[in-house]
């Protein structure tokens, strides 16, 4: 019997880190190795402008707008998934759903799913305008929280619908106790995307208002950027940090590798997400991973993800945030016991191995329908 291929359509490169890239790399490097299957990922062209995947990447290039992008979408998708001929289609990211609405005709014996990875309303209203006739038409929806999927089966038809939580990469899959910071002064973490949605400027607020409380500590910053302005974005974030704590108390990070990653979650005691919106939390799976207590705003999907509202905090009443770093920095038990927490809930809910899994659950539901 010949391999399934299963073609994953994206609109960001697979090689920038981002939640829905790093849980395709998972799926698909795994799908790789397994003769059942054969995954083929179709994204813009690499940042690092080569693929050393265990899977296939065909790439197309990128315009200058959205509308410059969206033609060249639909021209390399009709393009694309008639060489390739998949088996089936699985639709990662919004902007490649609304793409291959344009097209799903010429393609109609081909099922297709769609990995929804934000949340029901989020969406504009012209967007869903857009997508709700390609869902219709789909063969499965999937999300990545339950509170998401409620929100669709509230206020939309779409059916059916399953769940399966992001994961990370492969390289937080193994942990070693021995990489554990054990001693020191107190080290924060932050770490992301230069993205409005991260809301950077409330960092520096909160490390004002954890010195203006009297707290010992470090701050360890990793950004990623890429978009016009961001360097700027990065310097202003630093020099609000600098300003608060001084400068022998950040440590300054930039694109770190995955790998990197793992080892820069290892040494921190606590890691803080501010985020405005997020529709998953990759950044908290990960720190959970390697052992970090985690807190973070009520979010999105981040309740879900972080399973215990005591960890999680407002940023209209930042006291909350306050207390509990000034507990976990005064109170080793307190610290370990949260630590603890946050690894057991890595490994029991956002594994590789429970990611793969779950899509191979699906797959050979879609291939008895």
């Amino acid at each position: 019997m010949s391999a399934k291929k299963i073609l994953y359509l994206m609109e960001y490169p697979i090689d920038l880190p981002g939640g829905a890239q790093l849980s395709t790399i998972a799926v698909c490097e795994a799908l790789a190795e397994d003769s059942a299957y054969e995954p083929v990922v179709v994204c813009p062209n690499l940042i690092n402008g080569e693929s050393r995947y265990k899977f296939r990447v065909v790439t197309y290039p990128m315009g200058e707008s959205r509308i410059k992008n969206l033609l060249i979408r639909i021209g390399a998708f009709k393009r694309i998934i008639k060489e390739e001929a998949p088996d089936l289609i699985h639709i990662e990211m919004s902007e490649s759903l609304i793409t291959y609405g344009f097209i799903r005709s010429s393609f109609k014996n081909i099922k297709y799913i769609y990995t929804d990875r934000g949340m029901y309303f989020g969406y504009r209203l012209r967007s869903r305008i857009f997508m709700m006739p390609v869902l219709k038409a789909s063969s499965m929806l999937v999300t990545t929280t339950k509170r998401n999927a409620a929100l669709w089966e509230e206020n939309s038809t779409i059916r059916p619908i399953e769940v399966i939580h992001n994961t990370i990469g492969g390289v937080f899959e193994h942990y070693d106790e021995s990489m554990r910071k054990k001693d020191g002064e107190f080290t924060i973490g932050f770490a992301g995307r230069i993205c409005v949605e991260k809301d950077w400027e409330f960092v520096p607020v909160l490390v004002r208002a954890l010195h203006e409380a009297g707290l010992e500590f470090k701050v360890d910053l990793v950004l990623s950027m890429y978009e016009k302005g961001d360097a700027e974005q990065a310097a202003e974030l630093r020099k609000g940090i600098i300003d608060c704590i001084g400068e022998d108390k950040l440590i300054y990070r930039e694109e770190l590798t995955q790998s990197q990653m793992s080892d820069y979650y290892y040494g921190l005691d606590l890691f803080v997400m501010t985020s405005r919106f997020e529709s998953f939390g990759k950044a908290a799976v990960e720190a959970m991973s390697r052992g970090c207590a985690v807190i973070a705003t009520g979010v999105g999907g981040l309740p879900e993800v972080i399973g215990d509202d005591k960890y999680i905090y407002s940023k209209e009443d930042p006291g909350k945030a306050v207390g509990l770093c000034r507990l976990f920095a005064g109170d080793k038990e307190a610290l370990r016991q949260a630590q603890e927490y946050f690894l057991k809930r890595y490994r029991e809910n956002f594994t590789p191995d429970k990611y793969i899994n779950r899509h191979k659950e699906i797959y050979a539901e879609l291939d008895r329908s």
